[in-house]
């Protein structure tokens, strides 16, 4: 027997089609990028230069525990919240070119036929 859709639930079209474009966008394409090798760099980089990090003293504790304690951390949810203002920033700049198009085009009703 065939799985069907619950009656009571309409399909929702943009559910059933492929992510729309603007998902892939090159603009989101390079901020993801950017970020994830700030990520890895933050990451990767206080691990890799730890020694030489524990030699200056912050507080009383080394300046490598800070980061490997905190500072990661920190950084994580700066990307976190810069990923989300960017993102903001882009369907809002998406917004007003799609309210510029549509106002620029001629309405339909405005057109003759024929």
């Amino acid at each position: 027997m065939p799985l069907q859709q619950p009656a009571n639930r309409p399909a929702d079209a943009e559910m059933a089609g492929p992510f729309p474009p603007d998902l892939h966008d090159v603009r989101h394409l390079w901020l993801k990028a950017g970020l994830l090798l700030l990520w890895a760099l933050v990451s990767f980089g206080a691990t890799y230069f730890a020694r030489d990090l524990q030699v200056l003293v912050v507080g009383g504790w080394p300046l490598g525990y800070w980061i490997a304690a905190q500072g990661a951390v920190l950084v994580f949810i700066a990307i976190v919240v810069a990923y989300g203002w960017a993102m903001n920033h882009f369907e809002r700049q998406d917004q007003q070119q799609r309210e510029a198009l549509e106002l620029s085009a001629p309405a339909a009703e405005d057109r003759t036929h024929g």
